[in-house]
């Protein structure tokens, strides 16, 4: 799995945001670390939406390129994402689940939270160009 994520998380957007990831068996959960410059409302204080969108449209590639063997990064169509809380000044995780993967298109769908699972913070559900390899 390590190999197929190298050229995501070799990017510079993803280095510069701190993505990380864990992968244990055949879960895949993505990090997004706590920085003072993601806060996007210091008064309530709550991380940025763009931020936490982005960090979601990198954990829904990441699952797209740990799932199969791709010959380029997964290129978003449309992505759409819903804000269901604010996002406190702490990390973020999140994992993607693939609900349909074609020869050219998949769907993705993510979860973000932060203290519990159950209680996800934002979802995205998106379409990805895929250019499997071979």
């Amino acid at each position: 799995m390590e190999d197929r994520l190298a050229p995501l998380f070799a990017s510079p957007y993803v280095k510069r945001l701190g993505v990380r990831y864990d992968g244990h068996g055949d879960e895949l959960t993505c990090i997004l670390p706590y920085k003072d410059e993601l806060v996007g409302n210091p008064l309530i204080p709550a991380l940025h939406g763009g931020a936490i969108g982005a960090f979601m449209e990198i954990t829904a590639s990441a699952g797209l390129m740990a799932a199969s063997e791709l010959a380029a990064l997964p290129k978003p169509i449309d992505v759409a994402v819903d804000y269901l809380r604010p996002a406190r000044p702490q990390g973020v995780y999140a994992r993607a689940a693939i609900t349909r993967q074609g020869s050219r298109v998949a769907n993705v769908r993510v979860e973000a939270w932060q203290d519990r699972r159950g209680a996800p913070i934002a979802t995205l559900h998106g379409h990805f160009l895929v250019k499997p390899a071979g």
